[in-house]
């Protein structure tokens, strides 16, 4: 996951909001959270966006940025790097919360823990055919996610540092189907490309990208890179055909660790620039509930039903017979399989990968984008990332 990363200003606001990008109310409950807000008018292809966020290099930080980490040091404040990283965790958390807030309200468990919405029955027995506990899942995935960008924010203010909201980019729109809130978002879940070569990466014996980053592992669904699906019921059109609605909780079912086995390494290449034990603990701490979403999405996603969409042709393989099956594709295989690990003259190891911390940042933000998550945002929305990422790519450990 390593990408060169570029330095972006924030884009001002004239509406009375802090200099880290939104107002308050981000810990709000969960029904309370998004602002009613018209979606803006201009967008920004993500092609452009990729462009112009790669194409300078990390050296541009400022000096500046480490300006006060001895005064830090010794008042018990947070380095700036240690900052840094919070905060991007946080934005990374509060993306997170919205998306599975708009799974919770169409399939999941609405109640005073996750708030929003009314349920859609079609499109949850449609992905419970993936697990009967489904509902329950996506609830308790939800509510993790919401815990951690609120502890993580609480946290970064309780040493005296900036906390990250993200409510002023609530603008797209998400769907009108039934047990939908109607709510604006900050990610869209109707225009998903998928990478699922973390399905065959988890099953290498071999191969591991932190020392083969060129290394081009199968997809387990090749029709979801190579296009563009929704993992939701746009509106109530979307529930009929059955085969067309199975596929919709397929693609939702892939998402989930599509998402998870990215926090999954975001979080130990982190904990790699941390100064502070205590910045150090919190990163380490709350990497392994990514894991643990990880692994229970990743049994789950091998129970989707094989079938072809009528509507669009989109393909979900028989994972476990020809021309997949096998060590690489079987469903039942859901532990890490040993691979190298540091060196390839050292013993194969079971590990998470990767964990390269050089440009773990950009690379999350690179990742997002590619997936579709962020079609339809601001211009302001992607510099504010890239300021967020490129900061949290400069902390160096003991700086």
């Amino acid at each position: 996951m390593t990408v060169s990363c570029c330095y972006v200003s924030v884009v001002k606001t004239t509406d009375n909001r802090t200099a880290n990008g939104s107002s308050r109310d981000e810990n709000r409950p969960l029904e309370d959270n998004l602002e009613n807000r018209k979606p803006r008018k201009r967008f920004i292809s993500r092609r452009s966006f990729l462009g112009k966020s790669l194409a300078v290099g990390a050296g541009t930080i400022g000096a500046g940025f480490f300006i006060n980490t001895r005064t830090a040091r010794a008042s018990g404040a947070l380095t700036p790097g240690d900052a840094a990283l919070l905060r991007f965790a946080a934005a990374a958390e509060i993306l997170e919360t919205d998306f599975w807030g708009q799974y919770n309200e169409l399939a999941g468990i609405q109640d005073s823990e996750v708030p929003g919405g009314s349920g859609n029955p079609i499109y949850t027995q449609a992905v419970k055919a993936l697990d009967g506990d489904m509902d329950q899942y996506i609830h308790d995935n939800t509510e993790d996610e919401h815990t951690h960008f609120a502890f993580l924010n609480a946290y970064l203010e309780s040493k005296g540092a900036e906390p990250v909201h993200l409510n002023q980019f609530r603008t797209l729109p998400g769907s009108t189907a039934t047990g939908s809130s109607g709510k604006l978002r900050l990610t869209n879940l109707m225009q998903l490309t998928l990478d699922t070569s973390w399905w065959t990466r988890y099953r290498a014996r071999i191969h591991n990208p932190d020392l083969e980053l060129n290394f081009k592992f199968p997809q387990a669904v090749p029709d979801l890179f190579h296009g563009q699906f929704t993992a939701i019921p746009r509106t109530d059109a979307d529930l009929q055909p059955h085969k067309h609605i199975q596929a919709i909780a397929n693609t939702a079912g892939f998402h989930f660790p599509t998402i998870e086995q990215g926090g999954n390494s975001l979080y130990p290449a982190m904990a790699q620039r941390a100064t502070s034990v205590e910045v150090l603990r919190i990163l380490i701490s709350i990497g392994p509930t990514e894991t643990m979403h990880f692994q229970t999405w990743a049994d789950k996603a091998g129970n989707a039903p094989p079938l072809t969409d009528p509507t669009n042709g989109l393909t979900f393989p028989d994972l476990n017979s020809p021309p997949f099956g096998g060590e690489t594709f079987q469903t039942n295989l859901i532990m890490p399989e040993p691979c190298a690990f540091i060196s390839p003259t050292l013993p194969r190891c079971s590990v998470i990968r990767p964990t390269e911390t050089n440009g773990i940042a950009m690379g999350v933000v690179k990742f997002l984008t590619d997936m579709g998550l962020f079609i339809g945002q601001s211009p302001a929305f992607f510099s504010f990332m890239q300021q967020l990422a490129q900061e949290a790519d400069a902390a160096q450990r003991g700086m």
